[in-house]
Parts: structure tokens; C-alpha cells; sequence
């Protein structure tokens, strides 16, 4: 065997020793476990594939943004400050144009500000988007009946208990309309209707007593 020979057969011993040492050792990339993220926030990806990286998407984002204003504007209404939920159902409707939710509570809140021709608007505009909310219907007849519009009011009345015969807050306010409007006897049956389905509700039963000692 030449010098050479001898050579080439160390070089090949050599690297075949390196092979088997490097493969017994467990010391060799592993798919699934070099390139695993180490914390929670880290992720394949960084500076050479930035869309490869895990965040918040900005729609993810925008929706937790919707929810911490709803819940402002939930708050506000519930303590009476009709200003701030405004402003926070205004900052909702940008991000959500189309938000029943928030179209319905900023209606309230302007019925509760006395403006009833901006609560029309909204409440309109959420029966576009959903025609059988019971509840929108029911708020729309209280505030038509504000704008004098009484045979829309009617209307959006017996729309509400139509999608909801068995809610008795709905007879009591549409009995209230026909009250307002001298109509007298069919107010007395609406209170009756919802005295029969809400038994503790006591201004229904002081308006019986007043209807029925008149008539008296």
C-alpha cells in the first residue's frame, strides 16, 4: 500500500469514526425540538420571517377593544351617566358599524337624554339589521310615542308582544300609549294582561284600581 493509500484510508477512518460519533451521541437536530419556542412568547420566525411570529392578530385586537367599550358603556348606562356610555358606544360603532348591541343601548341612552329623534335613528337602524328584536321594537314604540307618531308607536307595540307574548313589560308600556291617548278601556286590558303574567308589578295594579274606579 502506497503512502498515499495510507492517506485516504486514515481520512476515511477518521470521518467514519466522527459519522458514528456524532450519531450515538443524540447531538443532531431534531424536528419538533431544536427550533421549539423556549417561552411562550417566543416563536419560529424574528427578523428573517416576521410573518412568521405569533401575536395578536389586529383583528383580535379590535374585538377586545369592542368588549372593553361595551362593558364601559354597560357600566355607564347602569349608573345613569347616559354621557359617557355615549361616547363609548360612539367609539364602539366606528370599529363595528353594524353592532346590534351597541346601535340599541346608544337608542337608551339618548332616550334617556330626552333626544328621541337620535334614538329613532339608531333603533331603526338596528331593525334594519335584525327586523324581530322584540326589544327594539318595544324602545322604538316608547319613543315614537315621545314624537307624537303614535300609529307607528302602536305599531312597533304589538309588534314586541307578537315576538314575545309572555314579557309583561311590553303590555305595560304599550297599555301606558293607549292610556296617554285616552284610550282608556284598552289600556285597563293591557294592564290587566301584564299583572296576569308579572304578579308583583304594583304601578300595573295602581293603574287597574284608577281605570276601574273611574269606570265605576
Amino acid at each position: 500500500m502506497s503512502e498515499f493509500q495510507i492517506i485516504l484510508a486514515i481520512i476515511a477512518l477518521s470521518i467514519f469514526v466522527i459519522f458514528f460519533r456524532q450519531l450515538f451521541s443524540g447531538n443532531y437536530p431534531k424536528r419538533g425540538v431544536d427550533f421549539e419556542s423556549k417561552l411562550p412568547q417566543e416563536s419560529i420566525g424574528g427578523v428573517s420571517r416576521p410573518d412568521k411570529i405569533f401575536h395578536k392578530t389586529k383583528e383580535l385586537e379590535s374585538k377586545s377593544r369592542i368588549d372593553e367599550l361595551y362593558e364601559i358603556a354597560k357600566k355607564s348606562l347602569d349608573s345613569g351617566d347616559n354621557i359617557e356610555a355615549k361616547k363609548a358606544l360612539e367609539s364602539l360603532l366606528i370599529l363595528e358599524p353594524n353592532n346590534q348591541d351597541a346601535l340599541r343601548m346608544l337608542g337608551f341612552a339618548y332616550m334617556q337624554m330626552n333626544n328621541y329623534v337620535d334614538a329613532k335613528e339608531h333603533f331603526l337602524k338596528a331593525l334594519e339589521l335584525n327586523p324581530n328584536n322584540d326589544l327594539v321594537h318595544n324602545l322604538l314604540a316608547n319613543t315614537l310615542h315621545k314624537l307624537g307618531e303614535d300609529e307607528e308607536a302602536i305599531a312597533h307595540h304589538k309588534r314586541a308582544i307578537e315576538l314575545d307574548p309572555n314579557y309583561a313589560a311590553y303590555y305595560f308600556n304599550y297599555a301606558n300609549t293607549l292610556y296617554d291617548l285616552g284610550k282608556k278601556q284598552e289600556a285597563l286590558a293591557m294592564y290587566k294582561q301584564a299583572l296576569e303574567l308579572e304578579p308583583t308589578l304594583t304601578e300595573a295594579q295602581k293603574m287597574i284600581k284608577e281605570l276601574e274606579d273611574v269606570s265605576n
